[in-house]
């Protein structure tokens, strides 16, 4: 059970402190797929489809690739200084990205992208962990979680921005935003309260002895394979929904991206804040709330997927892309939580990237899939099915789960 023992106001001014964080990390993952056209007709070489989904995963790979190395450095020395350090790389990159004049320089900032933000999740989900080790665990994760869905939603307004000003603009001035508030966060943000652990001074060993730690376990094996199944539909709805929407409904650039982010984000954003409370309230019946409370949100993602798949008319597909959102909501702020119940605190952020690494490996590479898919014509319903059985899979496999004492 989790511990009674309530947080100070310090430990929820640390959650505040870190939501424009998250904001801003998937404002610009977001906009890249939101003004894809105004991309493609101003950078020379990109002419497919596949070329595009490239340039979006090139970021998914190298993210993927470098969390665990993140989280490790996270663990191993201060999660405060990698969560500073890496909006100061994320600001810069994003700003050079509006000014980039090819395909190849588009490239390599979306792959340095990749390094700064592979720094800032697995530390800062576990810094909230150290802030809010008991009661108030869930709640705090969903309210910094709710950042993320804020961006993703803002993402959706870079298509406007394009078409009234120019999308290099969406880039340079949050990127310029996000070194002031770096600035800030240097002198507000404060480390928390380490937890009891087993190796000296709250700190682990080697990264071999971590991920050999981490991965005898099999409890923590099977909620990677949970990370990942669900994340594939969240990587097809972040990266092609706007696409989708467009070809399917006959809307234009603005209001495809717009619809595309703003429905689930919204419905996530409330459901992310219910399942934190709700799934707090659980843990005080039985061990295994947190897991109950996002299972049942995996659930609601099957007909979520089928639905918006086949969908008969824009008004129907709005329907559905809410309940993704609920459902999202649900499934995304008890990973870190179930996590916790798993591996001790000093290999907490190594254990989250490692689960980034696998889930975003795997996303990177069914968003490459898709743009092929797209060009040679097959229809991104079918994307949305199998999407659908994988969270049907995923919410079976959580459910067997045991917590650790």
């Amino acid at each position: 059970m989790s511990s009674p023992t309530l947080p100070s106001r310090n430990a929820w001014f640390a959650v505040l402190l870190l939501w424009p964080v998250a904001m801003l990390n998937y404002l610009d993952r977001q906009m890249v797929s939101t003004i894809r056209e105004s991309i493609r007709m101003d950078i020379p070489g990109i002419t497919s489809d596949q070329q595009f989904g490239t340039l979006m995963a090139v970021f998914m790979w190298v993210y993927a690739l470098l969390s665990p190395f993140g989280g490790f450095v996270a663990d191993k020395f201060n999660r405060r200084g990698m969560v500073i350090g890496s909006l100061f790389v994320w600001s810069a990159v994003t700003y050079f990205t509006g000014h980039m004049q090819t395909y190849n320089g588009m490239l390599i900032c979306r792959a340095l992208m990749g390094v700064s933000e592979a720094c800032y999740m697995p530390a800062a989900l576990a810094l909230i962990t150290e802030w809010h080790p008991g009661s108030t665990q869930a709640r705090a994760i969903g309210i910094h979680q709710t950042g993320i869905y804020a961006g993703l939603a803002l993402g959706g307004i870079g298509g406007y921005i394009a078409q009234t000003s120019s999308w290099r603009n969406c880039f340079t001035w949050f990127g310029a935003a996000g070194v002031g508030y770096a600035v800030l966060l240097f002198f507000t943000l404060k480390d928390g309260t380490p937890q009891s652990s087993d190796t000296p001074n709250g700190r682990p060993g080697s990264i071999t002895e971590t991920l050999r730690t981490l991965l005898k376990q099999q409890p923590f094996w099977m909620l990677v394979v949970y990370f990942t199944l669900p994340a594939i539909s969240g990587w097809v709805t972040k990266n092609w929904l706007a696409t989708f929407l467009a070809d399917t409904f006959h809307l234009e650039q603005g209001p495809a991206g717009l619809s595309a982010t703003g429905y689930i984000q919204l419905a996530s954003f409330a459901g992310v804040l219910l399942a934190g409370a709700v799934a707090d309230r659980w843990m005080k019946v039985t061990s295994k709330g947190r897991i109950f409370s996002s299972a049942a949100g995996t659930f609601l993602l099957v007909p979520a997927l089928l639905g918006l798949g086949f969908a008969p008319s824009l008004g129907v597909a709005i329907g559905f892309m809410i309940l993704f959102g609920v459902g999202w909501g649900f499934f995304d702020c008890n990973n870190m939580p179930i996590l916790c119940q798993i591996v001790r605190p000093e290999h907490r952020a190594t254990g989250y990237g490692f689960m980034n690494m696998v889930s975003i490996s795997v996303g990177a590479v069914a968003t490459v899939i898709l743009g092929s898919m797209r060009d040679h014509g097959i229809e991104l319903s079918a994307a949305f099915a199998g999407s659908a059985l994988l969270a049907f899979l995923a919410a079976a496999l959580v459910l067997r789960i045991r917590p650790q004492q």
